[in-house]
């Protein structure tokens, strides 16, 4: 198992009565099946990280900065934008330092605040390459965390090298997209198989 970052990443969607049922890491919803790789403890985990996460962001530069955190098996990325080299570093040892936190990808840029149009167009983005990754025959698209900043998409989730180069490549493909970052714990497809949670047809 191994954590790669290199070129080529958002809370958990919070739940609603009418929300899918969540069994066994796998829920149906509209016909179409969602899997996360994670243990439900873990997803607990990374929530909390997030909540953790930005709260000490908020705490240590106030409105001075604007910083994203995304949590993915305990590994917290943060995007965004800070006032100084001096808060970056900062605020990657705060994080670091919180529970459960077992490492920290510190993608913040030392830049002014960007702009709500920035930030729209990266939600657009954003919405582009999941539905990219999800029209993949090929690739379990939704296990793939996707986060984008300035343009500039990551990647997260538990991945095989197969699947971390095509959801990669996938990226790289949708219009307007600069430069892909992964930020993916790349595991055996073995490993992958021993995880995969069981179905009436997979007992």
């Amino acid at each position: 198992m191994a954590l790669t970052v290199g070129l080529g990443a958002s809370a958990l969607a919070s739940l609603s009565a009418c929300a899918p049922l969540l069994l066994g890491g796998a829920f149906v919803g509209g016909g179409l099946m969602a899997v996360d790789r994670r243990t439900t403890g873990t997803q607990i985990e990374d929530q909390g990280l997030e909540i953790k996460a930005s709260g000490k962001a908020v705490e240590l530069m106030g409105k001075s900065a604007h910083v994203n955190v995304t949590a993915y098996n305990r590994i917290v990325l943060l995007t965004g934008e800070v006032p100084s080299e001096a808060g970056k570093q900062q605020l990657e040892q705060a994080v670091q330092r919180l529970e459960n936190a077992r490492s920290v990808v510190n993608e913040l840029a030392v830049a002014g605040v960007s702009s709500l149009g920035s930030r729209s167009n990266d939600t657009v983005l954003s919405t582009k390459v999941k539905s990219s990754l999800l029209d993949a025959k090929d690739l379990p698209g939704s296990a793939v965390k996707v986060v984008t900043e300035r343009a500039i998409v990551y990647l997260m989730g538990r991945v095989s090298e197969r699947e971390a180069r095509r959801a990669t490549d996938i990226a790289r493909g949708v219009s307007g997209v600069q430069k892909v970052v992964r930020v993916f714990e790349v595991v055996s497809e073995e490993e992958l198989a021993e995880t995969a949670p069981r179905t009436a047809g997979n007992r």
